[in-house]
């Protein structure tokens, strides 16, 4: 190829220089050049022409260079040498032009993110014949992005494919159920966290506060009971430093210097905003690492009061079995399981009450049903759910318009597939636009609007679409998914029958543009606080 692209720039230099204008040229260039008078047309003239001969350059290897898709691969924008689509994407929120290129080319189509192809997937028919009829064969994760790095290839959310995450992901479920996940302990522990939850709302009545912060310490606690044995006082540094690194890893992790990253690997190594997410998953791990290094000194052996004994108590079982258990990677594993319980649950309460105070007919039905089924009771349980229809249409439907989650955790195949009649490579990064099955036309009654109606029957009862996956679908399905709806209603049930939330006079219009990170999050508002009757 070097060679026939040299051969082609020399034809194309004698072209030029053979040409009848280009003899003329040189020869006014010879008399030009006595002229000292004209020694700046003459450098214009050089500069120009070397311009030329770098564009023609340019040009022709981006043509020997172009990217050529596999056969039968999805269609998609044209891609150009070393950036890939990154042309096509914008880096602060690329999902309207994601939703674009669906429009343009169908609800499979690829990218190219420098010179790696991703699929990405739009709508539910895609979505449920890759992710749950042909679950295996979508079920790896890229193991050379970003966010692989600052992980450093442990843990259970970005593992790959295989016998290390089948054994990790078994060994969750089963020490999350063993430690209550659905049953009545964990719903005293949500309660016992709400209680917590009350004392700076009640000290905010009458005025505004700003809940940013106040919910992620709530969920952030919860998961910090099952995994270190141990809640923290919401102005505690540990707490305060946690919630802080994850937010702003989720936010880098997904954002434009991520993008950057994982489209341009020269760049890596530059002091770029993104080193940031590797100093502070450096702190995580610490203070990780701290945790556990209290648990071996504190524990008794086959009596685990949280996770962290769980996972040392099989350690000491498998001793060296050449398992994929290690002190390592627990270390990542609880990080893991912390940003999963946290993020997600306390971005979706943010985005509800921001829409429960902009819509306070929606707000005032729900405290009637649950002033009605909660009457004489002193506290709310999870069992009520099942007579608060309208209360539970609208926890999901905040769970819906929050798409917490928009582009899932990317996948990719495991071996050579299909989707949607496409042939998929082994390897091929994986993007499912879970947003896209959560507002899709067709799928619901309301797409583009928060309306709790997109979970009710014409009886009024609850009932859930099939395009509800705001967890993801298959085997690489959100771990939390039962713990996460326990405490989205418990939490806003309990906060619902005892105060009354409403959009501050002097905040303006709101404004329901998400901030893109891996997680959703709404821009920071306002919260106001009323006593019921008040």
């Amino acid at each position: 190829m070097f060679k026939l692209w040299m051969t082609t720039l020399v034809r194309v230099r004698a072209s030029v220089f053979a040409h009848p204008c280009t003899r003329m040229s040189i020869a006014l260039e010879k008399s030009r050049a006595e002229c000292s008078h004209c020694c700046g047309w003459n450098r214009t003239t050089s500069m120009l022409g070397s311009f030329v001969l770098l564009w023609i350059c340019i040009c022709l290897l981006f043509f020997f260079l172009k990217v050529k898709r596999p056969p039968n691969f999805p269609p998609g924008p044209q891609p150009i040498p070393i950036f890939g689509n990154l042309l096509h994407l914008s880096l602060g929120n690329p999902m309207k032009d994601l939703e674009k290129l669906a429009k343009r080319y169908g609800n499979v189509f690829s990218l190219y993110i420098g010179g790696r192809p991703a699929v990405i997937l739009n709508g539910l028919e895609s979505m449920k014949e890759a992710l749950v009829t042909r679950a295996a064969d979508f079920a790896g994760r890229p193991q050379d992005l970003m966010i692989n790095h600052v992980t450093e290839g442990k843990g259970v959310i970005l593992v790959d494919y295989g016998s290390s995450w089948k054994e990790h992901r078994r060994f969750a479920l089963m020490t999350l159920k063993n430690f209550g996940l659905g049953k009545q302990s964990m719903e005293e522990r949500i309660l016992g966290e709400i209680s917590h939850l009350i004392a700076p709302l009640a000290k905010n009545v009458g005025k505004s506060m700003n809940p940013q912060v106040l919910f992620h310490n709530a969920a952030s606690n919860i998961i910090c009971l099952v995994l270190f044995g141990s809640r923290y006082d919401y102005n505690d540094e540990f707490l305060k430093t946690f919630v802080r690194l994850y937010t702003e890893n989720a936010k880098i992790a997904n954002g434009p210097w991520a993008m950057l990253y994982d489209t341009l690997p020269m760049l890596r190594h530059l002091p770029l905003p993104f080193q940031k997410a590797f100093q502070n998953a450096i702190c995580c791990r610490q203070m990780s690492l701290g945790l556990v290094t209290q648990h071996k000194e504190t524990r008794i052996p086959g009596a685990p009061r949280d996770f962290i004994d769980s996972y040392l108590d099989e350690l000491d079982k498998r001793g060296d079995d050449g398992s994929s258990f290690s002190e390592a990677q627990l270390i990542m594993y609880v990080l893991d399981l912390h940003f999963a319980g946290t993020d997600t649950t306390s971005n979706t309460l943010l985005t509800a009450f921001l829409y429960l105070m902009t819509h306070p007919e929606i707000q005032e039905r729900c405290q009637q049903e649950i002033d009605t089924v909660l009457e004489g009771k002193e506290h709310a349980s999870f069992e009520d759910r099942h007579r608060m229809p309208y209360t539970q249409a609208v926890t999901h439907e905040s769970q819906r318009i929050a798409s917490t989650v928009p582009l899932s955790v990317f996948h990719s195949t495991t071996r050579d597939t299909e989707v949607m009649g496409y042939s998929i490579p082994k390897g091929t990064l994986i993007i499912p636009n879970l947003t896209s099955v959560l507002s899709e036309e067709g799928q619901w009654k309301f797409p583009h609007e928060f309306n709790p109606l997109n979970f009710l029957n014409e009886q009024g009862e609850f009932e859930k679409p099939e395009a509800f996956m705001p967890f993801s679908a298959g085997p690489r399905m959100c771990l939390g998914e039962g713990l996460a709806r326990m405490e989205l209603f418990l939490i806003m049930v309990t906060l619902l029958r005892r105060f009354k939330f409403v959009w501050p006079e002097d905040a303006g219009e709101p404004d329901y543009t998400p901030v893109f990170g891996v997680t959703l999050s709404p821009k920071p508002y306002r919260l106001g606080v009323r006593l019921r009757g008040n």
